[in-house]
Parts: C-alpha cells; structure tokens; sequence
C-alpha cells in the first residue's frame, strides 16, 4: 500500500482492475455527484445561518424584552455545546447506518428546533431550544463532510470539501443580509420561523436526491442498491468491486476511535488547531452585533459588518483551496493567521469607520473563518474513509470546548468594560498559538505526502 492510500484508506487498483476509489477519480463527476456537492453546501449554508441567527437576534430580543446582554452568553453557548453533543454521539452512526439517513433525520430536526426558538419565552428557553439546535447540526455537519470526501475525486477533493464547506460562510453572510428585513417584517421570531421552514423544504430535497456513500454501500456487501447507486452516479459496472478489508491498524467506528495508537498524534493537531480556531472565531463572532453598536454603529451596520466576516471567510477558503491542493500547508496556514492578527491589532489603531473597520473585518475575521473551513479539509486526509465521520465528529466534538468558552469569554471582557478595539485585540492570543500549532502539521503526513 503506498504512502497516500495508508493515510486515505484508499484501495490500489491490481492488476489494471478498476476499483471504486478508481472509478470515483477518473470518471466525469456527473450530474448526480454535483447535485450531491450542492445539497451538502446547502446543509453547511443551514450550519451557518444558524450559528450567527443566535448572536444577531440578541440585539433585537434585549430591546423587545429589555435585560442585559449578558445574560444571554448560554443562550448563545447552547448551540455550540448541542453542537459538540450531536458530533460525537450522533455523528458515528454515520459510519455505521450510512451518510444519508443521518443527513435526512437531522436537517429536520434542524428545521422543527429552529421553528421552535421562535416560541422562546426567555433566555432559559433560548437555551433549550438552541442546544436541540446544536445537536442536529452537530450530526449533520461531520456526515455531510465525509460524504463529500468519498464522492470527490483524489485530486480535487481538498478543493471541493473547502468549497462545499464554504457554505456555512454563505450561510453567515446571509443571516447578517436577511435578519434586518425580517425582523421588520415581522419581529425577531422571523429570523428563527422562515429559516425553520425553508430547512424542512432541504430535508424533503436531500430524501428526493442525496444518494448514500457508494464505498459505504461496497463495505457492506450491498450490491444491488450498489449497482444502482453506481449507475446514476455514472460509475461503471461495480460488479467488478472487490468487498474492501479495512486496514488492520483501523479501529472499529466509534466516538474514541480518532484516539487509537496510530491516529493519536494526527488527532491531537487536527483537533488542537480546531479548538483553537473555534475559540477565535466565536469569541469574535458571538458579540460583534453587540460590540459594534459601542463604537458607533447602528444595528442594521452591525449586522452588515458582522457578515462580512463569513464573506470574508468564503473568500479566504476558496483562496486556501487553491494553494492546500499544492501542497505546503504549513506555511500557507500560518500566514493566513499571522495576517489575521496584524488585522486585529489594526482595530486599535484604524478609527470606526465603515471602510476602515469593515476591512479589517474582512481580513481579520476572513481569515479566521476561511481557515476554520479549510482545516477541516485538511483533517479528512489524516484518516481512512471506514472512521472518517468518527474523527471528524471527535473533532467537532472537542472543538465546541472552545467554541463554548469564546462567547463565554467575550461576555466577561463587556461586563469588565472592555472596549471593542481592546476585545478585538484579544483575540491575537489564540490566533498566534495556531500560528505556531501549524508547525506540527508536516509531522502528521506520512512519508512522501507534502506539508
């Protein structure tokens, strides 16, 4: 087995047979797989509107309800801990019952949870409801990763994860855009009730068009749903697929299986990196709709800016897809974060103005976001295909520790009267630990791959 297909799982061809992991790289991606991409970029889109609705309703609920900000950081952390819950109890079973019907059964969840935020009463409820939240996109998002990973050609499929991932910045950038007309049109309920509903529309598309993971189908010995699967896939003839042997040194799916001898390093960057880069861009992004109106800026302008972190987060991916598909991956990654903190430094200096701040905004939170969906991509070549929605949901999983502790965090710094350049300025701490933590990644490849 060569160097790429220890650390890929993928199966070498013998003899000049063509295989599936063959097939999935040298036939046309087709209708059918590029229906596939879009419907995961809307989940992740779904992923993201979700995850800034909280932070951008806040606003608009204190003025409605009149308390302190403060008194919502739960509410905005129940997503993120949902979030973790879903990713390593929910998401395994990915790997177990299929791609597919975990994908269907928790973007409806996602739809009825989103629904019900509306009917909040008070911050508690907020809680409730956004923890139910957390845990179906928590299943969501590691299963809709691998299955575009075992879709995807090898040599775009860093490319396409990143792109397809960029969805969940659409999806931030969206909510800053829409919640302004709707909460005009008809309160703040409407930026939870119109979402909810055009949700539970992409959980009736996603059971009309997903298909299931060809390779998971092939493992379980599923040949004739594999047959078809293969033809509207454009595949070939998949009787000529030999039943793949999961490499010896792979553990059995399960919550803990990214922490085996052999994947523990691999896990310790990939999720470290994660962590810490949540932290970052939720410390920034939970409290930017409050902060922003402190130096000067009208709710419709905070909500204007605050999306321009994931347009710049979209930008920054598509550009990180680019350069990760040739190799370096070190240098690039510390780069963006090394960029990412002069940007933040740069709040202190810059005035408030919509120019100035909302390029730094575009840079500094761009940057953040952008490579929040690249590592992702990253990771998913670090382990084989047979446990790759476990490690990615371990990932998630862990990773909500510090997406939990920013919007934490961030409350902390307002109620100490922070001032919104200093809070910026804060968050050059855990952007430069990244920095340095990228060194490690050439350590994770094996043998002959580039870092």
């Amino acid at each position: 087995m060569t160097a790429e297909a220890g650390v890929t799982g993928i199966c070498p061809e013998r003899d000049g047979a063509e295989t599936l992991d063959s097939a999935i790289d040298n036939r046309p991606l087709g209708t059918a797989r590029i229906v596939s991409f879009v419907l995961s970029a809307l989940v992740m889109l779904v992923d993201g509107y979700d995850l800034a609705a909280m932070p951008l309703a806040v606003p608009h609920v204190v003025r409605a309800w009149g308390v302190e900000p403060g008194s919502f950081s739960v509410a905005l952390s129940a997503v993120l801990a949902g979030l973790g819950v879903g990713a390593i109890l929910l998401a395994p079973l990915g790997d177990r019952l299929g791609r597919r019907p975990l994908l269907i059964g928790s973007t409806l969840l996602i739809a009825l949870a989103t629904v019900g935020t509306s009917l909040a009463g008070s911050a508690t409820d907020f809680a409730i409801w956004r923890f139910l939240t957390g845990v179906s996109l928590g299943a969501c998002l590691p299963n809709a990763t691998a299955l575009v990973a075992e879709l995807a050609p090898r040599r775009r499929r860093i490319g396409l994860l990143t792109v397809v991932s960029c969805g969940v910045s659409l999806g931030g950038v969206a909510a800053g855009f829409v919640v302004p007309p709707l909460t005009a049109a008809g309160g703040w309920t409407m930026i939870f009730v119109a979402p909810g509903l055009l949700t539970a529309v992409l959980a009736l598309a996603l059971f009309l068009l997903l298909p299931e993971s060809p390779k998971l189908l092939l493992a379980r010995g599923k040949r004739e749903a594999l047959a078809s699967l293969s033809a509207r896939l454009g595949l070939g003839d998949s009787s000529r697929w030999a039943q793949p042997s999961p490499p010896s040194n792979t553990p059995k799916a399960s919550m803990f299986a990214p922490l085996a001898r052999e994947y523990r390093f691999a896990t310790f960057v990939f999720v470290g990196l994660y962590l810490l880069n949540a932290l970052s861009l939720y410390l920034m992004v939970s409290w930017l709709p409050t902060i922003l109106p402190q130096a000067g800026f009208s709710l419709g302008q905070s909500a204007r800016l605050t999306s321009l972190v994931q347009g710049g987060g979209l930008v920054m991916g598509l550009l990180l897809s680019s350069l990760l598909d040739r190799g370096k991956t070190a240098p690039i990654l510390a780069g963006a974060y090394v960029t990412v903190a002069a940007a933040l430094l740069g709040f202190s200096v810059v005035p408030p103005t919509l120019a100035g701040w909302g390029l730094l905004l575009l840079v500094a939170g761009g940057g953040v976001s952008g490579v929040h969906l690249a590592m992702m991509a990253v990771g998913t070549s670090f382990y084989p295909p047979q446990m790759l929605s476990s490690a990615i949901g371990f990932a998630v999983a862990v990773a909500r520790v510090g997406a939990i502790a920013g919007p934490l965090l961030g409350g902390a710094l307002i109620q100490n009267g922070f001032s919104p350049a200093a809070f910026l300025a804060t968050v050059v701490v855990p952007v430069l630990a990244c920095a340095a933590g990228v060194s490690l990644i050439p350590r994770v490849r094996r043998p002959g791959s580039k870092a």
